[in-house]
């Protein structure tokens, strides 16, 4: 083990490093078209006269990147529980009552598809990793606590399980004071993911999908206050400041000399990458600092147009498109086609985790 500053890392295992033996995910039904979003929202909460408003929000998403998200919240919800939608009003006791059952439901989904996939007896898993609640780099944050379970015990099968439904806790009426809440409105989706993580797999029985040779945390410096969320009566509230895609864009090199200076690869697009996505400024931000050629984050991209940001379980979702490109285009690695790979988390903090992946043949992961 060895640390530098805020930096918290790992020493790579070799042979004897955690697999990914099976990825699943799963969404609501409910699947919201991101274009006539705010004619929605505005309609449902009573605020079709706020014209101005909505012609920001409009804005807000035609810029977003985002075509369509799924959302446990529904006009059902809101016709049920208007508390939830009219600002200020108590409304935490209620969001809980709805989202606890159906959190747990929708992870409980994904884990089973995991399962299945993996194609073993549910009582072969030995460890439980889940995560709600808990913010965006949650999803890696698993990820490197059961990397870290299934190298320490030998024969382990872990299975992690990150669910979320942020729409229902983080969504706010709009207001013309509340910018931050307009933004999370239009970005946040809702989805579980769910992977089976072991080491040392029975190639027999068993197809690994991506090797975790490495993982550290790292908090970036200088970010105190630039994006977080609190619990209050009214629900979660939260902030999220210009700053974070520069403060992420400043510091992500630097992370990945540390992670991968024991390989020796400096050459960053020779890499696969799977970053959280949480948003464009973000995800270009990356692209333009570390100098990445065109398409490098593509299945990040792919995974936010299609599902917006859902938290913890997005890297996953974005592990799970890359492994399923891989296959459609012909690859001859998990990876696309390449060996050595990255999975970056990001959440408040801000925090970044990084995960060094090393990909498996497409045919041995089929």
């Amino acid at each position: 083990m060895a640390s530098n500053g805020n930096i918290r890392s790992e020493t790579t295992k070799g042979e004897g490093a955690a697999a990914i033996l099976a990825i699943a995910t799963a969404n609501p039904p409910n699947c919201q078209d991101q274009a006539s979003f705010p004619d929605f929202i505005f309609r449902v909460t009573n605020r079709e006269d706020k014209t101005e408003l909505k012609e920001k929000m409009q804005r807000i998403c035609d810029r977003s990147g985002i075509k369509k998200r799924y959302l446990h919240i529904s006009e059902e919800i809101f016709k049920a529980h208007p508390n939830i939608y009219e600002n200020g009003a108590a409304s935490y006791d209620t969001r809980q009552a709805l989202m606890l059952p159906d959190v747990a439901q929708l992870g409980k989904e994904a884990a089973l598809k995991a399962i299945k996939e993996w194609g073993q007896p549910i009582s072969k898993i030995t460890h439980l990793v889940c995560t709600t609640a808990t913010g965006c780099y949650s999803g890696a944050a698993a990820l490197r606590s059961a990397k870290d379970l299934a190298e320490n015990n030998p024969g382990s099968r872990v299975l992690v399980v990150c669910s979320e439904l942020l729409s229902t806790m983080f969504f706010h009426g709009p207001m013309e004071n509340e910018l931050d809440h307009l933004v999370g409105n239009v970005i946040f989706g809702d989805g579980a993911a769910s992977v089976i993580i072991g080491a040392h797999p029975d190639l027999s029985m068993e197809r690994p999908i991506f090797q975790m040779e490495s993982a550290r945390q790292m908090l970036i410096p200088d970010s105190d206050g630039v994006l977080g969320a609190n619990l209050r009566e009214m629900g979660a509230t939260y902030y999220i400041t210009p700053k974070v895609p520069m403060l992420v864009g400043n510091n992500v090199e630097a992370n990945l000399k540390d992670s991968f200076s024991h390989i020796g690869i400096s050459d960053w697009n020779s890499l696969f990458y799977i970053v959280h996505p949480g948003g464009p400024a973000i995800l270009n931000k990356v692209t333009e600092k570390l100098s990445l050629k065109e398409g490098k984050l593509k299945a990040s991209f792919q995974v936010l147009s299609d599902y917006g940001n859902m938290g913890g379980p997005s890297v996953i979702f974005a592990m799970n498109e890359m492994r399923q490109r891989a296959f459609q285009e012909g690859h001859s690695t998990t990876g696309d086609g390449k060996q050595w790979g990255v999975l970056i988390g990001l959440g408040p903090g801000v925090t970044m985790e990084t995960i060094v992946l090393r990909s498996c043949s497409v045919e041995s992961a089929n």
